[in-house]
Parts: C-alpha cells; sequence; structure tokens
C-alpha cells in the first residue's frame, strides 16, 4: 500500500505530469492506492474534476484510523511545533494515518519532509 496526500491527487486529476504523477499510476493500476481520510476532505472541499473525482473516491479505500489517532496526532503537532516547524493541522492527521497504517505518502508539500524528520513519515520521493 501507498498513500497520496491533496497536493499530488489534485496534480494527478489536473492532469499534470511528474514523479508523483507516475507513482499514482502505478499504485492505481496495482490497487494499492490509498487514502488519507483527510485527504478525502479536502479533496472534496477543492475545485477539482467532479467526474475523475467521483471515480476515484470509489475505486481508492481509506486508510483506516486506528485507536487513539486523535490523540497521537496531537502528540506529533506538539512536537514539531516545539522543534519551531510548521504543522498544520491537516498535514499532521495525512501524516499519522499513514504512519499508523505504515505506508509511505505521495506528496508535493514540501512540509511533510519535518513530519519525516522529526516523526518518522515515510515519503515516497
Amino acid at each position: 500500500m501507498i498513500a497520496v496526500d491533496t497536493s499530488s491527487l489534485i496534480a494527478f486529476l489536473a492532469g499534470d505530469e511528474g514523479v508523483d504523477i507516475d507513482l499514482i499510476h502505478q499504485a492505481v493500476a496495482e490497487d494499492r492506492l490509498r487514502l488519507p481520510p483527510p485527504v478525502l476532505s479536502e479533496l472534496l472541499s477543492s475545485r477539482a474534476q467532479a467526474a475523475q473525482m467521483d471515480y476515484l473516491l470509489q475505486v481508492v479505500p481509506l486508510l483506516e484510523l486506528l485507536p487513539d489517532y486523535w490523540a497521537r496526532a496531537g502528540l506529533m503537532r506538539r512536537t514539531l511545533l516545539a522543534a519551531g516547524r510548521k504543522a498544520r493541522l491537516a498535514d499532521v492527521l495525512i501524516a499519522q494515518a499513514c504512519l499508523d497504517a505504515d505506508v509511505a505518502l505521495i506528496t508535493r508539500d514540501k512540509d511533510f519532509a519535518a513530519i519525516a524528520t522529526f516523526c518518522g513519515l515515510k515519503l515516497a520521493l
């Protein structure tokens, strides 16, 4: 399994190109792509192509949230903020879902690098 962040998924839906887009294509073809639940919320609030998005949401399963997910996410955010790093709540929630599922994240968002460094998030690129 591999998860995808909103930044890469919106680029995918827009027809952009890149290594992240190639990884998404491959993961969809192999039925390995998963959505962290916060990505679903972000995606539904975006202006992405509705038809493409609806299809994607039907075929890509969500990562399951584990017990105490919210507490772990809060502690992760506290760790990042204490280290002087940017810690947007949505990013932390996405990262925690990936950490709990032990999956790497496909993303274009450079803010996840700090989460990888300080909290062990695996990045796909």
